[in-house]
């Protein structure tokens, strides 16, 4: 018997508004030390990267969650709310040890009126940047088996990049979080989940320690991992599909790539091209051109690193600029998702844009999800850098902000003595 399509049916992006261009830092960074100079324009050249969006004081990545879920839940009103069955988050940026903020999330929303039903799995994904990926790919896995048809999930990608800074990781930071509904026929991009093809070792080329509140990187071995992962997991993914890999590329109209930073992804994606394609320099930009890709990146350049959330934001922007390009002729187009979580895993997935997406694409509009920025000054950002950690130090940072906060999100309200984070909704 031939199992259900099922994939991703809507995704809503939620980013902070407080954004740094690399330019200030760079200026910054080197009037502090004028040796720091070469290293970091090299490191700028090198991503790609040109700007940075940080929290403002009354967020975290709980609340970072649960404004994109609420987004999404704001955009399927005709979605039945008790038919949700899975609330889940992939993170690597936890704000509690045993809850998962799935749970926070559930709480915020039903204090906000939104009619979320108390029978549903809510639950916690952590493989770094692939934690949203996994979560999602469970989701589908879960509605796939159900007898019932009806059901769905929301899988939130929520994270805060933070680095050590002064450091050329520095320009890579970033925070976002990216709600996708997942659904039985779904509106947007179905999935096979027969041929996903993995790969995983265990190595040390991103970590962050337990206590830390900054990731360790190691530049050049993680981007070696990315590489190495990338092979193994395509080939295992050819092998599933049962054919060349490179006719696999050959058909693909999508690559949706996992963006730490835009030319990380450029580099990869080539070299791919190049290994499996014989397609070098020009013949390779023209082949990705034609797709939308490099256009697509332009969204994480300007917003940063998110984790988990980082592919998913490719993959709205990617969406968004090949329905530009073909409009209703989008339906069926190939997709090629690839994503990386260090430490390591890489999964490959195929996906087809569904018969309903241009319906569901017409209506959307990434840019004004992007667009809502505020330039921040130095001194905010350097706030957020040294930001503390204790209670009683945040609690103030965040009375002395009171009456600043904008409306319609959800906030951190206070942090207890016990350490419990509490929020609220601010109308």
């Amino acid at each position: 018997m031939k199992k259900r399509s099922v994939g991703i049916s809507d995704i809503a992006l939620y980013i902070p508004s407080p954004k740094i261009t690399l330019d200030t830092i760079l200026d910054s960074r080197v009037k502090e030390d004028p040796d720091f100079e070469r290293r970091l324009r090299r490191a700028i050249d090198v991503t790609g990267q040109k700007a940075i969006r940080f929290p403002d004081v009354f967020e975290d990545n709980a609340t970072i969650a649960a404004n994109s879920a609420k987004r999404l839940l704001d955009q399927n009103t005709d979605r039945d709310l008790e038919k949700l069955r899975y609330l889940t988050v992939g993170t690597e940026t936890s704000v509690d040890m045993s809850k998962p903020i799935s749970a926070y999330v559930e709480g915020m929303l039903q204090r906000a009126d939104y009619r979320l039903p108390t029978t549903i799995s809510s639950f916690q994904v952590q493989h770094a940047c692939a934690g949203g990926t996994l979560a999602m790919l469970s989701v589908s896995a879960l509605l796939q088996a159900s007898p019932r048809t009806d059901e769905r999930g929301m899988v939130i990608c929520s994270d805060i990049a933070r680095y050590d800074a002064p450091s050329t990781a520095e320009i890579t930071q970033g925070a976002g979080s990216v709600s996708l509904l997942v659904e039985n026929d779904p509106d947007l991009v179905e999935l096979d989940l027969e041929t996903q093809g993995y790969s995983s070792s265990d190595v040390d080329d991103f970590f962050r320690p337990l206590g830390s509140t900054t990731a360790k990187v190691k530049g050049r071995y993680s981007v070696q991992c990315y590489h190495e992962a990338l092979d193994e997991a395509l080939e295992d993914h050819a092998q599933r599909v049962g054919r060349p890999l490179k006719e696999i590329i050959g058909e693909t109209d999508m690559f949706v790539f996992h963006v730490p930073f835009a030319q990380m992804a450029s580099n990869a994606i080539k070299r791919m091209l190049n290994q499996h394609m014989d397609l070098r320099d020009v013949d390779a930009e023209n082949f990705l051109n034609a797709r939308g890709f490099y256009k697509a990146l332009e969204a994480t350049a300007q917003v940063g690193n998110i984790y988990t959330g980082a592919l998913y934001l490719n993959l709205a922007a990617q969406l968004s600029e090949n329905y530009k390009l073909y409009g209703k002729d989008i339906v069926g187009k190939k997709i090629l998702l690839t994503s990386y979580g260090s430490g390591n895993t890489m999964i490959v997935i195929s996906g087809t844009v569904s018969a309903k997406a241009p319906e569901r694409l017409a209506r959307w509009n990434v840019s004004s999800q992007l667009n809502h920025d505020r330039s921040a000054s130095w001194d905010e950002y350097e706030q957020w850098i040294k930001l503390p950690t204790d209670p009683e130090s945040i609690n103030s940072i965040i009375q002395e902000r009171e009456g600043q906060t904008p409306s319609d999100i959800f906030v951190l309200q206070g942090i207890r003595e016990d350490g419990y984070r509490e929020y609220s909704y601010k109308k």
